[in-house]
This record gives C-alpha cells, sequence and structure tokens, in this order.
C-alpha cells in the first residue's frame, strides 16, 4: 500500500521517525543505525513495510530495497513479527545476517536479542533457500565476530556496545585477536 515516503523529519524518538510529507506526519519505524545517523530537519526517504494489525498500521522503513526485502523474508519465518524482524536488523548487518544463515551459525543468531535457539534455527531453514546459499562460506568469520562478542563482554563491556563496535571494525580486519583491538581502539574514543 505505501511502498516509499520521501521527506523530511520532523521528529525523532528513541525508536521511530515522524517523516513529515506533503504536511502528513508518518510515524515510521526504522532500525538503531539509521536512527543514529539521522537528526530532525534532515530529508530523508525510506522503502517502507506496511503492517496491518487489528488494531494498528505501522510503517517500518528502510534505506535500501535490499534491507526490506530482508525484512520481508525474515517475516515469512514463523515466530518473527515485524518487531523481531527490526531487532535482528538492527543489531546485525544483513551480510553479517546472511554469512550467519549460509554457516549454520546458531550460536551467533541466538546471541541477536529476543532469538531463542528454536527461533535461530527456523531463521536458518527457511532463509538459507530463499536467499539460494549452498556454501559454508563465512563461517570463520561468523566464529571470528562471536568469539569477539564474547571477548569484549568479558571486558566489560555490553554485548550492544560490543556489536556495535564490531559494525565500525573495518571489513579487511581478519582474525579474532585483531576485530577485538580494532573494535577496543573504536570503544576508547
Amino acid at each position: 500500500m505505501i511502498g516509499r515516503l520521501e521527506g523530511k523529519i520532523s521528529y525523532k524518538d528513541e525508536r521511530f521517525i515522524i517523516l513529515n510529507v506533503a504536511g502528513v506526519g508518518y510515524k515510521v519505524f526504522i532500525t538503531l543505525d539509521i536512527l543514529q545517523k539521522t537528526k530532525e530537519g534532515d530529508a530523508a526517504s525510506f522503502w517502507t513495510y506496511l503492517a496491518v494489525r487489528e488494531n494498528a498500521l505501522d510503517l517500518y522503513g528502510f534505506v535500501d530495497r535490499e534491507s526490506l526485502d530482508f525484512f520481508e523474508m525474515l517475516l515469512d519465518v514463523p515466530g518473527i513479527g515485524p518487531k523481531s524482524a527490526m531487532t535482528v536488523l538492527s543489531t546485525a548487518g544483513i551480510e553479517t545476517l546472511k554469512s550467519a544463515i549460509s554457516s549454520s551459525d546458531h550460536n551467533y543468531l541466538t546471541k541477536l536479542s529476543g532469538i531463542g535457539r528454536r527461533t535461530a534455527e527456523k531463521i536458518v531453514l527457511e532463509l538459507k533457500d530463499k536467499m539460494g546459499i549452498t556454501t559454508e562460506s563465512g563461517n570463520t568469520t561468523m566464529k571470528d565476530e562471536s568469539d569477539a562478542i564474547d571477548a569484549l563482554k568479558s571486558l566489560g563491556y555490553r554485548e550492544r556496545e560490543a556489536r556495535d563496535a564490531l559494525k565500525k571494525v573495518p571489513k579487511e580486519t581478519v582474525g579474532t585477536n585483531q576485530k577485538i583491538k580494532e573494535a577496543l581502539k573504536i570503544l576508547g574514543r
């Protein structure tokens, strides 16, 4: 119904923005990383998904079509609703999630907030075929990131802080130790 919106951000909250489009304010739920990059008064455009419930119509916004497509694939998994799917996308990037799914890394997926072992298994089972993944690539990358999160947590950082720092680590960084070092530099700023 509402596939894309363009306008100015007139209000920003912890989980959503109000996007003013031709005098109408749309409440759009967006991921935390996009929320952090935006500010009131910015011009913005989002691909949107309209979730229709018995007592609400909720809009979920994404900066690119790939994110929207992945969100919709997550919604096809039994037990995953729009809020859970947004949480998954907020805590990990799409490439990281695809890598976890391709390597059947249930442990990484269970570290996402609100995702239990069964749901992680469902995500892998349902999405592996839909994404056309047949290889086991990315397994070491996922293990490195998972180990780095565990190491940073043992150093006293919260899981969210660790995950956010690891998102900012350059993609070229290879190995658990190197990822931890780079993340510590980011956390020390």
